[in-house]
């Protein structure tokens, strides 16, 4: 019997992340120079990995605990060395080839190959834990923070100690600040899934979301936007939004895909949605992707009723990462990769 990671488990990590954060000092570092520091060659990744991101060069990417490492194909390299040592929950590789980590407690890492700025609330971020980092198709960066959205303009210089991020939260409309997840539909509009509502903003007013019954979407956790520009998300289930339903005669713009949810959902290089809340993945095929009931495989993981894979790519090449390691996958076996 398949069993299934609960969504209540989340809260359980975020309470344990909750109690570290408030035995850190709650003074934030200023920003004096970009940093340069000496990256740390290493044969494995012995910690959690909280996200996986491939860059244009085909390097693998990956959110650890203990910061930032880099995969060649021969080895992992801690890019971040000793600078920062507290959990790095996201990593977003901007169109100009220049990457942004989110941390738990130390803000926002820029980082432009050669060196490091660090921003924190010292310089206008809503909160020093920052989770999703997203960049619109205008090229601006979107962080989600446990204190709100930061906006940042690429095409203002980065400020040295100045205030370099607009703020928006509940203040503004947000129906939660502590947020988990962000993307832009095709309309040109912001999604925020936050520990309460799903939000979205039209560059002037937030709107929260509800269903064809008048309910709203609790403890999103994650948001893509598929290939045919649905947007699917992990709340109280896996949901999926069609923005051309509304065209279509008795057509309702929300379908739950299924009632597990997820915390974890990426596309891979062929268009297929992955999801997965702990132990199995969850394939939807790409041809299926708009149909009342999407084509899924069911993908076993030795993770099965243990813990959320958080950390989850399939790669160019096919292969699937969960945490640090690489898999092959046969269409009905994962096995691992040396």
């Amino acid at each position: 019997m398949i069993k299934y990671f609960s969504v209540n488990a989340l809260f359980l990590m975020l309470v344990f992340l909750t109690s570290c954060e408030q035995n850190q000092t709650k003074e934030t570092k200023e920003i004096i120079s970009p940093i340069v520091i000496k990256p740390e060659i290493k044969d494995s990744i012995t910690t959690y990995v909280w996200d996986i991101k491939q860059d244009r060069k085909g390097n693998i990417w990956f959110a650890a605990s203990d910061g930032v490492y880099r995969y060649d194909g021969k080895s992992f390299i801690n890019i971040t060395g000793k600078l920062i040592s507290v959990f790095i929950f996201s990593i977003l590789e901007d169109s100009k080839g220049n990457f942004w980590f989110g941390t738990y407690g130390s803000g926002a890492y820029y980082y432009d190959g050669k060196t490091f700025q660090n921003f924190t609330t010292q310089d206008g971020l809503a909160h020093n834990s920052v989770r999703p980092i997203y960049e619109d198709k205008d090229g601006i960066i979107w962080l989600g923070t446990e204190g709100g959205v930061s906006r940042f303009d690429p095409s203002v210089p980065l400020r040295i100690g100045g205030k370099s991020f607009q703020n928006f939260t509940t203040s503004e409309g947000l129906t939660n600040n502590d947020v988990h997840a962000i993307v832009q539909d095709k309309t040109g509009k912001m999604w925020f899934g936050t520990r309460g509502d799903m939000t979205i903003y039209d560059g002037k007013t937030f709107t929260t979301l509800t269903d064809k019954d008048g309910k709203t979407f609790k403890n999103v956790w994650a948001i893509i936007k598929d290939k045919n520009d649905n947007i699917w998300f992990g709340a109280d289930a896996l949901w999926r939004y069609d923005p051309s339903a509304s065209l279509r005669a008795g057509g309702s713009a929300f379908t739950q895909i299924d009632q597990i949810g997820a915390g974890v959902i990426i596309n891979d290089k062929k268009g297929n949605v992955l999801t997965s809340i702990g132990g199995p993945i969850f394939r939807y095929d790409e041809h299926t992707l708009s149909d009342n009931k999407p084509d899924v495989t069911v993908i076993k993981t030795k993770y099965e009723g243990r813990s959320m894979p958080f950390g989850l790519l399939v790669a160019d090449d096919g292969s699937i990462w969960i945490r640090s390691e690489r898999y092959s996958y046969d269409g009905k076996t994962l096995t691992l990769s040396k």
